[in-house]
């Protein structure tokens, strides 16, 4: 086997010794016989083959085919990037090589092999649209899925006007759509008349009450087909009865960053012959391998008019809609999006790249601890199936200091004015609910909030110009700040105020609260001049 290169394709993977002496794991079932089970009785498929359902979703259904409780695959859809079914997925057998990245630097490999068929979900290509088709008129059909993230879903921009694909898509019914939620309203239609078939279709991106999300794009197409006449009114029955159709709400949480470097270095290193990062026209950064960090938490309602796989036994939660949404709460309130907030923010101030960096900067490191565990942790929602302290050390000890993580505070200081709310309003409001809580004992909270309006600035602690990320409400927060100056704290004067007060960014007047002025303090500090961010963190950290 000396010079042997591995290819990743299904005939190459069958040299089983050369993959195992390189530590790669590879599957435990027949390849071609769980290919032509699901051609015959296809059961799931999926929407949105990027790296989150390559890294975590498809490997869960590789568990079930490994241990013999399921037999057939899922079949990959793509309708926004097609260059991924092309140059990901067909070339390589739809087989990935994933690679997960633990803290120390322990790298384990596996290739997936659960994806029977990909297919681009576009009615340009008629041999994949009419493959599509046949898949929904199946009785055998249990489970639709989507990794589309949560712009997938909107049938709007971004003044509420509807896209003009979704215009013309209302226009033409379901003939040739071509909005992503269009395409699945009309698939939807063709189980609908195929004898009202029961099915599941599974939101699994990242947006709060996301079934309802999904459901209201569905019913938006389907009214507006059934005002035009394209559909029967019954369609839009069909699509609330719950018996036959149900979109569960699920809370997903695992990182499955661009394709890495390093990680293909190392694949290069051991004489995998498919090491290459791709990026499309689209933009989209993909490879024939994943890399993604180990922890993952996928939690479902149970709600499947037509039954579904046992994924359970690949660590799926499974509960009611409460509980899943009290997990989510958790997350993004609590235990991991105000951090990874409070990071970006003072990362981009203090010109770090890496949020693994950031974890190794004390006064970093001790604002989050702050933030999760001294003002965040007492009004947690505990949701019972995951432990709240538990999911919020492993945060904080393993997940933000991976330096195999390539996750950047520029990346997640996106869209910061659409999440605050959220991630600081939600826990600032419990505090001023309660009367056993007093909301102006917080001190870090106002302190990330000071930190984002002083990121805002566009100008990092040495004072030198950096670039701020895409933000819908960036032109509105720079209007309020202009005059604005470093070096003198008196030029802040009221600019503040419009920003504080407003209940839409933060769900709350912060001034109401009695958490203004403090703000307003902090902010004041961070602006007497250069390093004065810095100062300002050692001041309140250091304590």
């Amino acid at each position: 086997m000396a010079g042997y290169m591995m290819k990743l394709s299904k005939g190459a993977i069958k040299e089983r010794q050369a993959w195992e002496n390189a530590g790669i794991e590879l599957p435990k079932f027949d390849i071609e016989k769980m290919e032509a089970l699901t051609k015959e009785n296809p059961t799931w498929v999926h929407f949105g083959a990027g790296n989150i359902f390559r890294g975590f979703i498809a490997v869960l259904q590789q568990e079930l085919l490994n241990s013999g409780k399921a037999r057939t695959g899922i079949v990959a859809v793509e309708t926004y990037d097609h260059e991924i079914i092309d140059c990901i997925y067909e070339p390589y057998d739809n087989l990935s090589l994933l690679v997960l990245m633990e803290p120390d630097g322990t790298l384990r490999k596996k290739v997936v092999a659960s994806i029977s068929e990909s297919l681009v979900g576009d009615t340009s290509r008629e041999k994949h649209w009419k493959r599509l088709e046949d898949i929904f008129k199946s009785k055998s059909l249990q489970v639709v899925s989507f990794t589309v993230t949560e712009k997938g879903y909107s049938l709007t921009d971004i003044s509420e006007n509807y896209l003009p694909d979704v215009i013309n898509d209302f226009k033409r019914g379901p003939e040739s759509p071509k909005h992503f939620i269009s395409k699945v309203t009309a698939l939807a239609y063709l189980r609908y008349k195929n004898g009202k078939l029961p099915v599941a279709f599974v939101s699994m991106d990242n947006c709060s009450h996301n079934g309802d999300v999904l459901k209201n794009a569905f019913l938006t197409v389907a009214e507006k087909w059934v005002d035009n006449g394209h559909v029967e009114r019954e369609f839009l029955e069909y699509l609330n009865d719950r018996e036959k159709v149900s979109f569960p709400w699920t809370m997903i949480d695992k990182i499955t960053p661009r394709p890495s470097e390093k990680i293909k270095d190392h694949l290069n290193k051991i004489r995998f012959e498919d090491a290459r990062i791709l990026c499309t026209g689209k933009n989209t950064f993909i490879a024939p391998f994943v890399n993604a960090e180990v922890p993952e938490y996928l939690v479902i309602e149970d709600d499947f008019p037509n039954g579904r796989m046992p994924l359970e036994a690949a660590g799926v939660l499974f509960t009611d809609r409460e509980t899943v949404d009290m997990v989510e709460k958790m997350k993004v309130t609590t235990c991991l999006n105000p951090l990874h907030t409070a990071l970006a923010v003072f990362g981009c101030l203090l010109d770090y790249k890496l949020i693994a960096h950031e974890m190794q900067d004390k006064h970093l490191r001790k604002l989050v601890e702050k933030i999760g565990y001294v003002e965040g942790m007492p009004v947690v929602v505990n949701p019972g199936i995951i432990d709240p302290k538990a999911f919020i050390d492993e945060v904080i000890n393993k997940r933000l200091e991976n330096p195999f993580i390539p996750d950047s505070p520029q990346r997640i200081a996106t869209d910061t004015s659409q999440k605050v709310g959220i991630r600081f309003g939600e826990t600032i409001k419990t505090y001023a609910s309660r009367e056993d809580l007093n909301v102006e004992d917080l001190k870090y909270i106002p302190l990330a909030i000071a930190g984002w309006l002083r990121y805002l600035l566009g100008i990092n602690d040495k004072g030198e110009k950096f670039e701020l990320s895409p933000d819908p409400m960036l032109e509105e927060l720079k209007e309020h700040l202009e005059g604005i100056e470093i070096g003198n704290p008196d030029s802040v004067g009221s600019k503040l105020k419009p920003i504080l007060s407003n209940k839409k960014i933060f769900g709350v007047d912060l001034y109401e609260v009695k958490l203004a002025e403090k703000i307003e303090g902090y902010f004041k500090e961070m602006i007497t001049g250069k390093n004065a961010v810095r100062n300002v963190l050692a001041k309140y950290l250091d304590e």
